[in-house]
């Protein structure tokens, strides 16, 4: 629907998750979701590589942003 905001979504393996940012609309949402530093799998530079290794394997997603605000990256 037009006007509608979606939120990234940092999920782990481990369980739980974290937003990343919000207030993006599909399109940034699903720009973002297409680059390869949004997966442990894919994202190889040293600080990815570091986050891994302590917070365990993890991707970045993007969920409908029901929360009305300030967009935040």
């Amino acid at each position: 629907m037009y006007g509608e905001k979606y939120k990234i979504v940092r999920g782990f393996l481990r369980g739980g998750k974290r937003v990343i940012t919000r207030g993006l609309t599909l399109e940034e949402a699903q720009a973002y979701c297409r680059d390869p530093r949004t997966s442990s799998k894919t994202a190889l530079d040293a600080k990815s590589v570091r986050y891994t290794e302590s917070h365990g394997p993890w991707f970045d997603g993007y969920e409908l942003d029901e929360q009305k605000g300030k967009r935040r990256r």
